[in-house]
């Protein structure tokens, strides 16, 4: 089991659940249909890893999420998350009408920072992403079409959260291809305070 941090302790998700489609720009820049309700999909434990793969045989995009850990149901603490996702692959298994999994959960898939303790407003929350200091990527809770309430509870509905169980909740628009050497620096903030932030270098 591949662990996460929270406040300084390993925690061991059993799964992660993802949000596509949550940001309408990001749904238009990859010309997408705007869903009638959350579209949903799933990464397991075996997708979290530490460091950002560029990939060697196929382009990997990147996708900045707020991120939210989930204990007795309820939302306790946030983090910054990259779902990593081979965009080609992707698109030809959408094309086909088949699952995404091959494209979005293989090993490597999910990347985090630290999580911290949160007991704010969600609708607060907002991410900013540069790239070797340049702003790729912006957006929040407030830009979302669901909200992480409603995002929480439309998985219970019909899937268990066991505590660690982390959720992403979409991407912004502005998503890319990783590059070997990129410098990630992902935060999330809380209105303009900054609650928490990762780096990393893309191998």
């Amino acid at each position: 089991m591949n662990p996460i941090g929270v406040d300084g302790k390993a925690i061991y998700p059993s799964k992660i659940i993802c949000i596509g489609r949550n940001y309408v720009d990001h749904i238009r820049e990859l010309g997408n249909e705007i869903p009638k309700e959350p579209v949903i999909f799933i990464k397991p434990n075996s997708a979290i890893a530490a460091d950002i793969c560029s990939g060697e045989s196929e382009e990997i995009h990147f996708e900045g999420e707020v991120s939210i850990v989930i204990r007795t149901g309820k939302p306790v603490a946030v983090g910054f998350g990259l779902d990593l996702t081979k965009r080609k692959l992707q698109s030809a298994l959408k094309a086909k009408g088949l699952p995404w999994e091959r494209s979005k959960a293989f090993d490597g898939a999910a990347v985090f920072s630290e999580f911290v303790s949160f007991n704010g407003r969600l609708n607060d929350l907002r991410l900013e992403l540069y790239i070797n200091d340049i702003l790729v990527q912006q957006g929040g809770c407030k830009l979302m079409m669901y909200k992480p309430d409603e995002i929480i509870a439309g998985v219970k509905s019909f899937l268990s959260l066991e505590d660690g169980d982390v959720i992403m909740t979409g991407t912004p628009a502005g998503v890319g291809a990783v590059h070997a050497g990129d410098r990630f620096n992902g935060k999330i903030f809380e209105n303009e305070d900054l609650i928490v932030e990762g780096s990393w270098v893309a191998g």
